[in-house]
């Protein structure tokens, strides 16, 4: 059974940055396609960064770009987001998510999902 823990949300000030973590274990090998979304209170979950098995390949939306930046340590069986020049409209449950196959923006491709970590940033 594959399981995600992510975590190292929190409080900030905007302009703030934080670190989310995920640890990706039950299976021997960590190849997948990894991302992480969020969602705000009364809205959709939305794509923030993706990056694929090897690590060559990553993916941004744009209100991310610039100021995410997601990477991986397959040795670790990890992935993080780095999170600089936080806004006020960063606030919201941050989730990271696996999938079998591939990489990309597309959450109903994702198979499997953290808890989630909330990051609140304060104006």
């Amino acid at each position: 059974q594959v399981q995600l823990v992510d975590s190292g949300g929190g409080l900030v000030q905007a302009g703030g940055s934080l670190r989310l973590s995920c640890v990706v274990s039950g299976r021997t090998s960590f190849s997948y396609g990894m991302g992480w979304f969020r969602q705000a209170p009364g809205k959709e979950r939305e794509f923030v960064a993706a990056i694929s098995r090897s690590g060559g390949n990553t993916y941004y939306a744009d209100s991310a770009k610039g100021r995410f930046t997601i990477s991986r340590d397959n040795a670790k069986n990890s992935v993080y987001l780095q999170m600089n020049s936080l806004k006020a409209e960063d606030t919201a449950v941050y989730y990271c998510a696996a999938r079998e196959y591939g990489s990309g923006s597309n959450y109903r491709l994702y198979d499997y999902w953290g808890q989630g970590t909330q990051v609140t940033v304060s104006s």
